[in-house]
C-alpha cells in the first residue's frame, strides 16, 4: 500500500483542527498526530504556558501550530476560539472537545461544587462548542467533530459519580446532534478512551484501583496516546470517514468488551 494512497485516504491537508485541552497529554497527542497528517492545529486549553510548549513541539514536527487560551465555561470564551482560528488560519473544519476534569470520593461524602463543576466543563463545555463550532461548518460546507468520552460513557465505575454522567452525556450528546445534522455536512462522532495515564486520572490510581483496572482489561496494561491517533484520523478523514457519524470508537484494551 503507498504513501500516496494512505495519505490520500486518511490525510487532513490544508484543514484547520482546534483542540480543547490541547495542552494535556492526551489531546497533545492527538495534537500531533494531526500536525502529521497535514493539518493545521489551534491549541486551545486554560493553561497558556502549556500551549505554548505544545506550539513549539508541534512546530519542531514540521506544522503549522497556534493557540488560544480558552475557559471552556464561557460562551464568549469559546466563540473566542473560534474567531482565533479563522483569525490564524482562515479556517475551522475540525473541532476536537477533549477538555475534562475529574473528581473521586463516596456518594455521601461527594461535593456537590464538584458535581456542577465537572457537569460544566465535561458536558455544558461540549455542549456550546458543537452550538458554536456547528454552526460555522455548516456555513461553510462542512466539518467534523470528535467528543472525547470514555470508557465511563458506558459502564459505571466506583466513586467518579460525575465523570460518569458527564462522559455518558457526552455520547448521548454526540448521537443527537449527528441525527440532527446528518445531512448538512458535519460529521459528529466520540473516541471512548479506557485508561491512559492523563494527568486527572493519576490522582485517583492507588495501587488497589490499578490493580482492578489491569483484572478487567484483557491487553493487562495502560493505553498510551499516541494509540488514540489512528481512530481519529478515520473519523476525521473526509474519505475513509465519509460514511461515519453519531458513533464511536473505544480505545480501551478490550476493557468494555470484558463487560458486555
Amino acid at each position: 500500500m503507498s504513501a500516496e494512497y494512505l495519505n490520500e485516504l486518511f490525510g487532513l491537508d490544508g484543514q484547520t483542527a482546534v483542540v480543547t485541552g490541547g495542552a494535556g497529554v492526551l489531546c497533545g497527542a492527538l495534537c500531533k498526530g494531526l500536525i502529521r497528517a497535514g493539518a493545521n492545529v489551534i491549541v486551545a486549553d486554560v493553561n497558556e504556558d502549556g500551549c505554548k510548549a505544545m506550539v513549539e513541539e508541534l512546530e519542531q514536527l514540521g506544522g503549522k501550530a497556534g493557540y488560544c487560551t480558552v475557559d471552556v465555561t464561557s460562551r464568549e470564551s469559546l466563540e473566542n476560539l473560534l474567531a482565533t482560528a479563522l483569525e490564524q488560519t482562515g479556517r475551522a473544519d475540525i473541532l476536537i472537545n477533549g477538555a475534562g476534569v475529574n473528581y473521586g470520593s463516596l456518594l455521601f461524602e461527594y461535593p456537590e461544587e464538584q458535581w456542577d463543576r465537572i457537569l460544566t466543563i465535561n458536558l455544558k463545555a461540549v455542549f456550546q462548542a458543537c452550538q458554536i463550532f456547528a454552526r460555522h461548518m455548516v456555513d461553510s460546507g462542512g466539518g467534523s467533530i470528535i467528543n472525547i468520552g470514555s470508557v465511563t460513557s458506558h459502564l459505571p465505575l466506583s466513586r467518579v459519580y460525575a465523570y460518569s454522567a458527564s462522559k455518558a452525556g457526552v455520547l448521548n450528546l454526540t448521537r443527537n446532534i449527528a441525527h440532527e445534522f446528518g445531512t448538512q455536512g458535519v460529521r459528529i462522532n466520540a473516541i471512548c478512551p479506557g485508561f491512559f495515564p492523563a494527568e486527572q486520572n493519576r490522582k485517583l490510581l492507588d495501587q488497589d484501583r490499578i490493580d482492578r483496572i489491569m483484572d478487567g482489561t484483557p491487553m493487562r496494561r495502560f493505553g498510551e496516546g499516541e494509540e488514540l491517533i489512528g481512530a481519529m484520523l478515520l473519523l476525521l478523514s473526509p474519505v475513509a470517514g465519509s460514511f461515519i457519524t453519531g458513533t464511536h470508537i473505544n480505545v480501551d484494551g478490550g476493557f468494555t468488551a470484558a463487560w458486555f
